[in-house]
């Protein structure tokens, strides 16, 4: 396999299926979905290649119709479908401070079967990371001074030099079968990091009710989907807690001196370079989660202040919310409570539902799709909503809270709307009160942090929304709307209506 990037060519064999959430409409010829959300148009000839919700790649024209839906997220690579790639062609990276019990655990579960670098990140008891290294036959680089776990990780990349790196945390278990699937990603020439699926590890005794909440709701769990990583995506980001990644892709590797969401301006970088990032839950590790209560409040609090630096490098990217004009009227009019709330409401919809379904009228249904999209949309709106008064902004919606009973009533009405809403999703081992109770928590002490690092910083630039005008439409092989963007840990939801000509086709 070529150790470069290429710009293009997808080999003979190679199947696409498209997303869980994308809606097909015209026997095949409107397919809605992605992220962020767009409408594309099929024309006939394209549209026949779907079997089912599958493309297989045969010719030509079924690479340029794979590839494209693949680069808008509206479909993803069949990994079991893909051809294997030997492990000797990955080397794993590991960055460890201590933990020599938990380091013993997963090179055990690796069993030899692949190259490893430990990175001893200025342990207090090197030695004993040392024995553990020695024993599994480990190569261990020792660091001069704590670099943090980017640091680490890059200093292990130096040492690798096998096409592909591994990079798993000391805290975190992973099969090589696991490295193995996400090799299978590599086949497509742009793809140049990949990640599994992050489950808690079961500790031994009864779960408490923080550990259960975990099991179904962990920041690093990303979900039951796979699907495109990039900013503002359904899954923007991936744990480095477990990633494979192209060597020759990574450059310097992470950021030097990032010592938290590290792994998110990895990612972001890569997709700004017009690469792939993959997240496949084909493929799964296992990771210690804190359940603690205490400890498991300041590990989400710790997230937060990642906020900031993103922010710094990336700008409105990290925006808690991206509103359009339409979104926002919607919004600020249901959180006013006033007698003209719901006529003022239901006439921006009305309006977004007409519009839309003029743009939409090449299809068989149009006014049947545009309440699709305006549904959509709506459901886009409340959730971005929801987790502005909830987790981003809380000390401000506390603040109201204490002047205004509207305040109290739409915080209310969130909070248990939102929780019962996820209860539902994820079916957790845990009863509702305490489940809701863990979200407002988690949301709270996630909130704390993104609050804490910009008043240290005394910068507002993590808090503020990206409020767009209703976007164009990009030239290009397929015109495409962006109707509504979601993310794990910010939220974002975008609705607006689609102004190009909807008459161009793919492929």
């Amino acid at each position: 396999m070529s150790r470069t990037p290429a710009p293009s060519g997808l080999p003979r064999g190679f199947v696409v299926e498209l997303g869980r959430r994308v809606r097909v409409y015209d026997g095949g010829r409107t397919l809605v979905g992605g992220a962020p959300m767009r409408l594309l148009h099929l024309n006939r000839r394209a549209a026949s290649l779907l079997r089912g919700r599958r493309v297989e790649v045969t010719d030509r024209l079924s690479e340029r119709l794979a590839e494209r839906l693949l680069a808008v997220g509206v479909a993803d690579p069949v990994v079991a479908e893909l051809p294997p790639v030997d492990l000797s062609q990955v080397t794993v990276v590991v960055p460890v401070r201590d933990r020599a019990v938990a380091l013993d655990r997963l090179l055990t579960g690796l069993a030899g079967r692949v190259r490893v670098v430990v990175v001893d990140d200025l342990s207090d008891d090197p030695q004993a990371v040392a024995r553990v290294a020695a024993r599994h036959e480990a190569e261990l680089v020792r660091l001069p001074r704590n670099l943090g776990p980017a640091g680490a990780r890059n200093a292990g990349l130096e040492k690798v030099d096998t096409p592909f790196v591994a990079f798993v945390d000391s805290d975190v278990v992973v099969a090589p079968e696991a490295i193995a699937t996400l090799l299978r990603h590599f086949h497509h020439p742009r793809v140049a990091a990949a990640a599994p699926q992050i489950l808690g590890l079961r500790k031994r005794g009864k779960p408490n009710w923080i550990s259960r909440y975990e099991d179904a709701r962990s920041s690093l769990d990303l979900g039951p989907a796979p699907a495109l990583v990039h900013p503002r995506s359904a899954v923007s980001w991936v744990p480095s807690a477990c990633l494979v990644a192209r060597v020759d892709a990574l450059g310097e590797g992470f950021t030097d001196g990032m010592r938290v969401a590290e792994d998110v301006d990895l990612v972001w970088r890569l997709a700004a370079r017009g690469l792939q990032v993959r997240y496949e839950p084909a493929a799964t590790a296992w990771h210690d989660h804190r359940t603690r209560l205490t400890a498991w409040m300041r590990r989400k609090a710790y997230y937060g202040t990642g906020a900031h630096p993103l922010a710094q490098r990336h700008g409105a990217l990290v925006a808690p919310a991206v509103l359009s004009p339409w979104s926002a009227a919607v919004a600020a009019a249901v959180l006013a409570q006033r007698r003209w709330s719901v006529p003022v409401a239901a006439g921006v919809v009305a309006v977004v539902f007409t519009r839309l379904s003029r743009t939409v009228s090449g299809s068989d249904h149009p006014r049947r799709l545009a309440a699709d999209l305006t549904r959509l949309g709506l459901v886009g709106t409340a959730g971005q909503t929801s987790a502005l008064l909830l987790r981003h902004w809380w000390p401000l919606s506390l603040t109201a809270c204490l002047f205004s009973r509207r305040a109290r009533r739409a915080v209310a009405v969130a909070a248990v709307a939102d929780g019962v809403a996820e209860y539902l999703r994820v079916s957790p081992d845990l009863d509702p009160v305490r489940f809701v109770l863990a979200r407002r928590l988690d949301d709270l002490a996630y909130g704390a942090g993104v609050w804490a690092a910009a008043l240290r910083a005394r910068s507002p630039r993590s808090l503020l929304p990206d409020v767009q005008g209703t976007p164009r439409s990009r030239g290009g092989s397929a015109r495409t709307s962006k109707a509504m963007t979601t993310s794990e840990d910010s939220a974002h939801h975008t609705w607006a209506s689609r102004q190009a000509n909807s008459s161009r086709r793919v492929v």
